[in-house]
């Protein structure tokens, strides 16, 4: 009697199976036939953002006596669950050896989430391409390796020192040595490696915008302030000698800084002060800022002819 059951319920599901693929071999041909295809953004998940496949009963089998996990299989040890299911895989009368199945997040959803992040952090195309690999360091001096060393460091102990207080890095000194570069390496990485959440907000321009857009300003603060990470470029760029650091430009900045002082946020700091001159801007400000970056800061200074990328024969 329990032969017999088993035999039928072998049965049913053969059949189940061979009309499973009747129907997707009919869809296939419709397809195939129709002017009008699916024109899908993703052909490997087909926009579900997930992939299924299916693993026969002897790879289940060895993975259970290894106490190894579905997750550990590579590719090549699976199959499409539209395989399957198309026929392409076995035939229905071995259909049951397949009948363990095994989702996997498509890697596009990390590809659309990465161009979101980037759309959003404010970054050109072109500083989208600035990285530690192209970061010219044959011939520089010690100091540019220094700043170079000090970025590498930090981006990999971020996820380590992260939710710290002195958990930012300031590149400071020197026009042309490379600071934004260094700092924007950073950011495409924690972007395009760690899914993080980063702000671009250079000082100059980003200053003129806050002033010209009043009615945004509490908007485009918050934003400063929320963001997992914020990057200022050339804070308090000087001008003639002086820093341009008005009392409201200086107090916006403090609003921001000491939001994300308290708040225990990143911050990547590029500027041509140095700290003591950050600290004669404002104290309470310059002070915040050398205690976040106080692990990860580097003071660019001496002869401009080799510091400055853009004065010396190095394309």
């Amino acid at each position: 009697m329990a032969i017999n059951k088993a035999v039928s319920i072998d049965t049913a599901f053969q059949a189940m199976m061979k009309g499973l693929q009747a129907r997707s071999r009919s869809w296939e041909t419709e397809q195939a036939g129709s002017e009008e295809k699916v024109d899908y953004e993703c052909s490997e998940c087909k926009d579900r953002g997930v992939v299924i496949y299916r693993i026969h009963k002897d790879t289940e089998l060895r993975l259970r006596k290894e106490h190894k996990p579905l997750d550990s299989l590579s590719l090549d040890e699976m199959v499409l669950e539209d395989d399957y299911l198309a026929g392409k895989v076995c035939t229905p009368d071995k259909a049951r050896e397949w009948k363990t199945t095994y989702s996997k997040q498509c890697e596009c959803v990390k590809q659309k989430k990465i161009a979101k992040l980037m759309a959003a952090s404010g970054i050109t195309e072109k500083f989208e391409q600035l990285l530690f690999g192209n970061f010219k360091l044959d011939g520089k001096p010690q100091m540019i390796k220094d700043a170079y060393e000090c970025a590498v460091e930090y981006f990999k102990d971020f996820e380590k020192i992260k939710g710290e207080r002195a958990n930012s890095i300031a590149l400071l000194g020197q026009p042309g040595s490379g600071k934004t570069h260094l700092l924007t390496a950073i950011m495409n990485n924690l972007i395009k490696k760690k899914s993080t959440h980063c702000l671009y907000f250079p000082y100059v321009e980003g200053m003129s915008d806050l002033k010209n857009d009043f009615d945004q300003l509490e908007t485009k603060l918050n934003a400063m302030r929320k963001a997992d990470v914020l990057f200022i470029d050339d804070l308090f760029k000087p001008v003639d000698g002086k820093p341009r650091a008005t009392e409201w430009q200086v107090e916006q900045i403090q609003s921001v800084v000491n939001y994300r002082y308290l708040n225990h946020k990143p911050l990547l700091i590029s500027s041509e002060l140095t700290t003591d001159d950050l600290l004669d801007v404002d104290e309470a400000l310059g002070s915040r800022i050398y205690q976040m970056c106080k692990y990860y800061t580097v003071i660019i200074q001496g002869n401009r002819m080799e510091l400055n990328h853009r004065l010396g024969d190095w394309d």
